[in-house]
């Protein structure tokens, strides 16, 4: 039965994913929005939103239900927390790579990425500064520990900077044209002209270019988001089922593969965007989910969890390492020479597996397990 909830969630991911895509393209072009905008930004905060979800049950919903988060919950949220930037930098960089050098070698595509130097950049600076404070805070003596609460309040306003940057760039000119149509308006019932842009042409109607509605386009994505997230969670509630019947730790479960799981849209939606050659708005998707994740969810563990480094939080905090690790490696290459190519994310491959070794095979990881 878990086989079957595991690829039915994984058809309704792919086909949610295909959805957005093509819904939050339509959403930037209808409000004249720059690439970095929406795949940094709206693409990258929608499709995080599973992953999200995950540390805000295991850290506040005990105590929204009148309970109290037990050390376990905790670190398992806290697991989840760091485990989302990791997979984002190294195993999304890589699915994504591999992605870029088949269309390539079908002739679709280059292996040279067309993205914007300018607002990858910003991404990653962002992030590293971001995820920089978050982590230096678990170094904190404990006499300090007050500096959590300011550097929650400074991830806070540097995403509202981040933000802001975004959606204060000019936009690309883009024509309609190199728009795939909206899915939903190929529905019989919805493609009539009450769904279309009509403009009145010599006392006659007329589609222009058949551009879709602002209501049907913001409807496609909010159905596409609803998948998502249902895909997600279905997909994740098999995998800790076949966890608990092997009898997987549930902080690895969070870490490692839950995060595997969640991130699903972020890989879909830049292995599509990668195949039409929008790789702005692929890397962006995983580059802004980045910043995204570094800035908010990590709050929850600044305030809410023992947000400290000590041995047996060690692998957790591993990860960020090798996320940092896999960052500057990737994209100090392009900030150095303007440029990007498919062969260079796959250096997110061996990071991952270097990490798993050290999580499943090693006393760094295996201390995990004796948490109480």
């Amino acid at each position: 039965m878990d086989i079957v909830l595991l690829v039915g969630s994984l058809a309704i991911i792919l086909v949610a994913a295909e959805l957005f895509t093509n819904g939050i393209e339509w959403f930037g072009h209808k409000l004249n929005l720059a690439e970095g905008a929406v795949g940094s930004v709206l693409a990258a905060v929608a499709t995080a939103m599973p992953e999200t979800l995950i540390p805000v049950i295991a850290i506040l919903g005990p105590v929204l239900l009148g309970g109290v988060a037990t050390e376990s919950s905790h670190a398992v949220g806290v697991g989840a927390i760091l485990g989302a930037p990791f997979m984002l930098s190294t195993l999304a960089m890589f699915v994504t790579g591999i992605a870029v050098i088949i269309y390539s070698r079908r002739g679709r595509r280059g292996t040279q990425m067309r993205v914007n130097t300018k607002v990858l950049g910003r991404d990653v600076l962002f992030f590293i500064v971001g995820y920089g404070v978050a982590i230096g805070t678990a170094f904190l003596p404990q006499e300090v520990s007050w500096l959590k609460w300011v550097a929650a309040a400074a991830l806070f306003v540097l995403y509202g900077v981040y933000v802001r940057l975004h959606f204060t760039d000019t936009a690309e000119e883009s024509d309609p044209e190199e728009l795939s149509r909206l899915h939903l308006v190929r529905v019989p019932a919805l493609s009539g002209p009450r769904m279309l842009e009509i403009d009145a042409l010599h006392g006659a109607h007329s589609l222009t270019g058949g551009e879709p509605r602002m209501a049907i386009v913001v409807a496609q994505v909010v159905l596409a988001l609803g998948l998502i997230i249902v895909g997600a969670q279905v997909f994740v509630g098999a995998v800790e089922h076949l966890s608990d019947v092997i009898g997987l730790d549930p902080t690895i479960l969070a870490l490692i593969i839950a995060p595997v799981a969640t991130e699903l849209p972020e890989k879909f939606n830049s292995v599509l965007w990668v195949r039409n050659g929008k790789d702005t708005l692929a890397m962006g998707n995983i580059t802004g989910a980045m910043v995204f994740q570094s800035c908010l969810p990590t709050v929850l563990g600044l305030l809410f969890t023992t947000w400290v480094f000590t041995p047996e939080s060690a692998i957790h905090f591993a990860s960020a390492g090798v996320a940092f690790v896999a960052t500057i490696l990737i994209f100090g290459s392009m900030v150095l020479r303007g440029r990007l190519s498919a062969w260079t994310l796959l250096i997110g491959g061996p990071l991952y597996l270097v990490y798993i070794y050290l999580a499943l095979f090693t006393p760094l990881g295996t201390s995990v397990a004796s948490v109480p």
